[in-house]
């Protein structure tokens, strides 16, 4: 039998492999992204579950339509997605210029408050089980097709993130010891190792683009 990460698409062929993937230990981790064993499921049962909930649609109001009050943190998180956007299709001028806007809104927004080990996972887990099918479900209806290429590369990069803060969980400050974290500049996707993968297995850009992030020096 066949087990395919939700994240990369890395196939772990137990005829192969030589070891029934239900025998794997709980340390065991994806060889191309590092996701944990949670995030691989049966090549047969790869279709995704339709949401439970059909999302209802919004009031639309004339002279209106698509206006919503955003907050300073999401308007940091939008100018920093469409500067990714630009610098993914070479045009350094306009993301220069979406960055410049990104650092002035995070500037400007409140601290937010700091959340625990649960309640990410909880938020984690409902993103994944609910926020990404509605939303691609959404997207889908209205032949929206930027929308569903967010779903694509979001509910991979929340997917390794939810299964390296359960290593985290299960492991505690020894995940991080004596390692290197890479945070690819153009997806998001998040990897734990001393040397980055030739390619991000999200967006497929090269080595290049995954940033070392530093740090903090322990008190």
């Amino acid at each position: 039998m066949k087990y395919i990460c939700s994240v990369c698409r890395y196939v772990y062929d137990e005829e192969k492999e030589g070891t029934p993937f239900s025998e794997l230990p709980e340390s065991w981790v994806c060889p191309l992204c590092g996701a944990a064993r949670s995030a691989f499921v049966p090549e047969e049962g790869e279709e995704r579950p339709a949401p439970a909930v059909k999302p209802a649609a919004a009031p639309v109001h004339e002279g209106d339509e698509e206006m919503k009050e955003l907050s300073f943190g999401a308007l940091a998180a939008l100018c920093s997605n469409l500067a990714r956007g630009c610098e993914k299709q070479y045009k350094a001028e306009e993301s220069a210029l979406f960055l410049k806007l990104a650092e002035y809104f995070t500037a400007a927004s409140p601290a937010p408050a700091r959340a625990g080990l649960e309640e990410l996972d909880g938020l984690f887990s409902a993103d994944l089980a609910a926020g990404y099918p509605a939303l691609r479900t959404a997207a889908d209806e209205e032949g929206d097709r930027g929308t569903a290429r967010i779903c694509v590369w979001g509910e991979k990069v929340t997917a390794i993130l939810h299964t390296l803060m359960q290593r985290y969980k299960r492991e505690g400050d020894a995940f991080l010891r004596d390692t290197r974290i890479w945070v690819c500049s153009i997806c998001g996707f998040v990897y734990v190792g001393d040397r980055p993968p030739a390619l991000c297995p999200v967006c497929k850009v090269p080595a290049w683009k995954l940033e070392e992030v530093e740090g903090r020096a322990s008190k």
